[in-house]
């Protein structure tokens, strides 16, 4: 008795699938089902996304989003960051598919979550050149961050900082404010 084959997803068929709460994403044909989030991680992905927001009214270099969204970087790749920034040019085209160069990308974690945003989306990100890729970790009050060619993270426990090309100002995140108590 043989194994069952996996299917090999390509991100037309995940767009198929039901609007059933939770989370689809394909990388490299793998499919990554993920529940509704909790609310620890959508408090942090509202306090990332107020802050990103603030700084992009004062430095207008990207437009700031926040999943559901349609990334595709190929046939097989669908992706859903939790909060990112795109270029005003590409968002300019309010299509997806015409969404390339992400300026930032920040996932959150979750138990559901943690082996496909430390392992399967990072390496596409990287893959894909996003320039700074931010893995918070609420529970250890931390956040790793990644480049295209890092081949670890560096591990901030401060502050975060983004300093995107054509802005006079970085963005700094002191840390201790986003983790917070409610």
């Amino acid at each position: 008795m043989g194994m069952a084959v996996p299917t090999y997803w390509t991100a037309e068929m995940v767009r198929h699938l039901p609007d059933d709460g939770k989370r689809y994403e394909v990388v490299h044909g793998e499919l990554l089902v993920t529940p509704a989030p909790r609310f620890d991680h959508q408090l942090l992905v509202s306090r990332l996304a107020v802050a990103l927001a603030q700084y992009l009214e004062q430095e207008p270099v990207g437009i700031m989003l926040t999943s559901p969204a349609d990334i595709s970087w190929g046939r097989d790749v669908l992706v859903q960051p939790d909060v990112f920034v795109v270029s005003r040019e590409e968002a300019k085209s309010r299509d997806w598919s015409r969404i390339r160069a992400l300026l930032l990308v920040i996932e959150v974690l979750s138990p559901g979550t943690a082996r496909a945003d430390c392992f399967t989306k990072r390496y596409r990100y990287q893959e894909a050149g996003v320039p700074l890729y931010w893995v918070v970790d609420g529970e250890g009050q931390r956040v790793e961050v990644w480049t295209p060619a890092a081949e670890l993270p560096a591990i901030e426990t401060q502050r975060v900082v983004w300093h995107p090309a054509g802005a006079a100002e970085a963005f700094t995140l002191e840390l201790a404010e986003l983790f917070r108590a409610v």
